[in-house]
């Protein structure tokens, strides 16, 4: 049975964050995120980011593992990665290793045609970048 949803406007991944502003610092400042938002609690953050359109991408594991193997060559991933599509997928890679991400794989030419790397960032998130190449 296929139940249509109706009404969900938004995506929104939450991410807690034990280093809350070397976090905000990469995904906002480096990244390049908008801020959209931010409200405090007692004694408490949260600042909302755009990310621009979000999409779920369900993957099964035999297909993570094909993901995983295509763009770093071994399984690595957890149950959630994210993955921000960008320009220039070899330049971001670099900003964001300067601003303290861990680049598990180079920029590589994929299957599907796009220019994706995979690093480890703040707050425990596995990243891809892809840049997608066209025809």
């Amino acid at each position: 049975m296929i139940v249509t949803m109706t009404g969900v406007r938004e995506l929104r991944l939450v991410v807690t964050a034990d280093d809350y502003e070397e976090a905000l610092r990469f995904y906002r400042d480096v990244l390049g995120l908008e801020q959209r938002a931010a409200f405090a609690s007692e004694g408490g953050r949260v600042t909302i980011l755009e990310a621009g359109r979000a999409t779920l991408e369900i993957t099964d594991p035999p297909h993570a593992e094909f993901i995983d193997s295509v763009e770093v060559g071994r399984r690595v991933a957890g149950h959630i990665r994210v993955a921000f599509e960008v320009t220039d997928a070899e330049g971001v890679t670099r900003t964001l290793e300067a601003a303290g991400a861990e680049v598990v794989a180079e920029p590589t030419r994929t299957p599907w045609n796009s220019l994706n790397a995979r690093l480890r960032a703040p707050a425990g998130l596995q990243l891809t970048l892809f840049e997608e190449l066209g025809e």
